[in-house]
């Protein structure tokens, strides 16, 4: 029996039947090693029941490789303040060489709907597949990319469908509860955050971190929190009401280094000084977090690349949360010195690591 439409049977159609993710459906198809015996045969069934067959553009496209993953550059970055991903796309062209495979990096014409640039390049046949950054919630680019199985691995979750495992990221949350038990092991009473406007998953993800931290350890109120878009004119506006509810002796974690600039310049127009007076933490680790001495969560970039190219290369699995380390220096040090190594673990762990979130195909 078909699927129940009048066109024919798509992977959509195989996963629910088969009750496992497009991304199992897939891994059957293209790298049935990579599933469990008894998950592969029952997804093996419903292929042959529904009648489906494979896109094959794509399998074409898997035949004649190109040794090329194509990557989107997102436009609305450029000229941002400590943006990572320009460091991410350095890593993953340097580590994509000894692979024999290159980075093809593109531009959507529109940002919003950018599946005909994608749809380009494969028809074109300028790349095996993509690697995909800046997820976020109702992105269309994973189903979309899936639906036709066109290999893809993310730096960041798949947001929308959590049985997608085919990305590495870092684990945000984490990162900022850190960095209030560090401020927190420093003396600091008063922890409050700065993020950027609410839906993003990103952003959300980090203030939940934050969150969790100053309401297990009593040093802050879960509404002492304000937004701000990347921009340094209106993180310093933000921050500023930040500064009075905190108080000399508290401190502020921020979702990225360039909102702890924003924090950075409000504190200095009311004649504060950052550690000493008030404590202050980024997120990112880039060079404004070296150069104005900032204490920030350094993102592992390096760790991300290499998985990334890992789960194209179909090694290893995917679903993985790295933890970011956190860089002390005198930003969130009372003495305005960096804290001694002892000093920063006290309580806490701080090292990059990572963790298994998911794991859909051994089912």
């Amino acid at each position: 029996m078909r699927a129940g439409r009048g066109d024919r049977a798509t992977i959509v159609d195989v996963a629910r039947a088969a009750e496992v993710s497009r991304q199992t459906v897939s891994n059957v198809v293209n790298s049935p090693h990579r599933v469990a015996p008894a998950t592969r045969a029952r997804v093996t069934a419903e292929i042959h029941r529904l009648g489906f067959r494979p896109n094959q553009a794509a399998r074409s496209l898997k035949k004649e490789r190109a040794g090329t993953w194509g990557v989107q550059l997102d436009t609305r970055t450029v000229g941002q303040l400590g943006s990572i991903l320009d460091r991410f796309l350095v890593e993953l062209t340097t580590r994509s060489a000894p692979r024999d495979h290159h980075i093809l990096p593109f531009v959507a014409p529109d940002v919003a709907d950018p599946m005909a640039a994608y749809q380009e390049i494969l028809a074109g046949q300028l790349a095996d597949g993509f690697v995909l950054t800046d997820t976020r919630y109702e992105d269309p680019r994973p189903a979309w990319l899936l639906d036709r199985q066109v290999p893809f691995a993310a730096f960041g979750r798949i947001w929308d469908d959590p049985a997608v495992t085919a990305w590495v990221d870092v684990d945000g949350a984490a990162g900022t509860e850190a960095a209030v038990r560090h401020l927190a092991s420093e003396g600091y009473e008063r922890i409050a955050f700065l993020g950027w406007p609410a839906g993003s998953a990103v952003g959300d993800d980090r203030r939940e971190g934050w969150r969790r931290a100053v309401v297990a350890l009593d040093v802050g109120d879960a509404e002492w929190a304000a937004e701000s878009e990347q921009q340094l004119e209106l993180a310093a506006l933000a921050a500023a009401p930040l500064v009075e509810v905190v108080g000399s002796g508290g401190a502020i974690v921020c979702a990225s280094d360039a909102l702890a600039l924003g924090a950075w310049r409000s504190l200095h127009e009311r004649g504060l000084r950052p550690g000493l007076d008030i404590g202050l933490v980024g997120f990112d680790d880039s060079d404004i977090a070296e150069a104005l001495d900032l204490t920030s969560l350094r993102q592992p970039i390096t760790e991300v690349a290499e998985g990334i190219l890992g789960l194209l290369a179909g090694e290893g699995w995917g679903g993985r949360l790295l933890t970011p380390p956190l860089v002390a220096r005198g930003s969130s040090s009372r003495s305005g010195r960096v804290p001694t190594p002892a000093a920063i673990t006290a309580g806490a762990t701080y090292p990059a690591g990572d963790r298994t979130t998911t794991d859909g195909d051994k089912r």
